[in-house]
């Protein structure tokens, strides 16, 4: 990994509810806004998001996308939320080259713009909206392996001060957010955060074990409890490859009454 990257893997919350003063997200909020303070200001934001999937990896290189406001049943302010940063058409090319120079097809798109895991989290850490971002998409086998690979390639990226972040969720089953938090809910969302911290934070595992035990998810404890569908957890994935050791430090917050982890590997 260069030295100038910052890599961070964050729990972005439902929908807009994070900047709607939502209860359930205030731990969420104040970790986002506390990490940004402790980072050093990137120069460009590199997102990995949950809600884009593309047949192959594709890279935003708009000079000035807007913003998708890619969900549903929101108050109408919701729809109204802005976040008017200028895209990275270099970094989005070097993205390119490198998952190229892997030998991972992928593709540019100057046409599309935001969706919310990128312009709400950041949102919340870089308010002024001055920083220029880069989406990069997963890729739709949802195969754990492939991303892995995604992440190796980007070792090779030599941008400045640049600041990688997978925009996802470490738990994400739906219906559990709607539903009464039992103590076998409870138990099996805690069970597979404790295996998620061990997987991603304990230096005594060698990084083949590490990288075996993120390929193999869904062997750990309720894995498809907690992502009936592994969208969310993919962006974990590529910062684990693109980092290559263990995480520095996790953050913990309950959003919408889930224990949920956030990890940062540092540059």
């Amino acid at each position: 990994m260069q030295k100038s990257t910052d890599v961070l893997f964050i729990s972005h919350g439902g929908g807009p509810m994070p900047l709607l003063g939502d209860p359930g997200h205030r731990e969420m909020v104040e970790r986002l806004t506390e990490m940004a303070g402790k980072l050093r200001r990137p120069s460009a934001i590199l997102v990995i998001s949950a809600h884009w999937e593309e047949s192959v990896p594709t890279i935003t290189s708009g000079t000035n996308p807007s913003l998708i406001y890619d969900y549903y049943g929101f108050p109408p302010e919701s729809y109204d939320i802005q976040y008017p940063c200028p895209g990275e058409p270099t970094l989005a090319g070097q993205v390119h080259a490198a998952l190229g120079n892997a030998g991972i097809p992928a593709r540019l798109d100057d046409h599309r713009g935001f969706d919310h895991g990128l312009f709400v989290p950041l949102k919340l850490m870089y308010p002024e909206a001055d920083i220029p971002c880069v989406q990069l998409s997963l890729v739709n086998s949802l195969d754990a392996e492939t991303h892995l690979a995604i992440g190796r390639a980007l070792q090779a990226l030599d941008y400045d001060n640049l600041l990688v972040i997978g925009s996802g969720f470490s738990f994400h089953n739906m219906r559990a957010f709607f539903t009464p938090n039992t103590p076998d809910i409870q138990q099996r969302n805690e069970a597979f955060e404790v295996w998620l911290e061990d997987t991603c934070t304990d230096t005594t595992i060698s990084e083949a074990e590490r990288a075996d035990r993120l390929r193999h998810w869904d062997q750990a404890p309720y894995a498809r409890f907690c992502h009936p569908r592994e969208e969310h957890l993919l962006p974990l994935h590529v910062c684990y490859g693109l980092a290559g050791q263990a995480a520095r430090t996790r953050f913990e917050a309950t959003i919408l009454g889930k224990q949920s982890g956030m990890f940062y590997w540092g540059r």
